[in-house]
């Protein structure tokens, strides 16, 4: 049996919109499994043993950063999660957030569950399986923003920037770029 003592608190949390996924145990031997294999670990109280998330239900959760609290009893592990981080399904533990809150992390997961399982006539599964038609898409949108701008209506100018800013993400998603890695490239050129 672990040592009671030495379990902390790990709170899991979604790196790219801030949700708390979930909250769990964890030991030194899971903060160093984590660390090892870039998947998080913790310690199961009622297994009494380590498991690495999603080792039964493949929603494993990427580490991106692992900080401790100032008495080193806590553990914030920001993640990326494949899958839902409850077991009952749910995106986090503490029910579903709200998709407008972060509508570009909604949009990834949808660009996902699209890939995975692409749906008869689905139009983001018919972009993901023809790369040259997402950047013909991208370069026409693109083309779409420049004319309304020419044309000074601001209705317009908002959906074709909808329209690019789709198009791009749906580019970024296939090329495996997250788009919280643009806002990261952002933020540094703003320094």
């Amino acid at each position: 049996m672990a040592d009671e003592a030495k379990l902390v608190t790990v709170v899991a949390q979604d790196a790219d919109t801030g949700d708390v996924l979930m909250v769990a145990h964890g030991n030194e031997e899971s903060v160093k499994r984590s660390e090892a294999t870039g998947l998080m670990h913790y310690w199961s109280r009622s297994r009494n043993r380590l498991w690495k998330k999603g080792e039964e239900s493949g929603n494993v959760q990427a580490v991106v950063s692992l900080a401790w609290d100032c008495d080193r009893d806590a553990l914030l592990a920001k993640v990326r999660s494949h899958g839902p981080a409850c077991h009952t399904g749910s995106t986090t533990c503490f029910g579903e957030p709200s998709p407008s809150r972060n509508v570009i992390t909604h949009l990834e997961r949808v660009f996902q569950d699209r890939e995975r399982g692409p749906p008869a006539n689905s139009y983001v599964a018919k972009l993901l399986a023809d790369p040259s038609e997402i950047r013909k898409k991208v370069g026409e949108e693109a083309i779409e923003l420049i004319q309304a701008s020419e044309r000074g209506r601001q209705d317009e100018i908002v959906h074709e920037a909808a329209d690019l800013v789709f198009h791009v993400l749906v580019l970024l998603y296939r090329a495996g770029v997250p788009y919280a890695d643009v806002l990261t490239e952002l933020e540094a050129r703003r320094r």
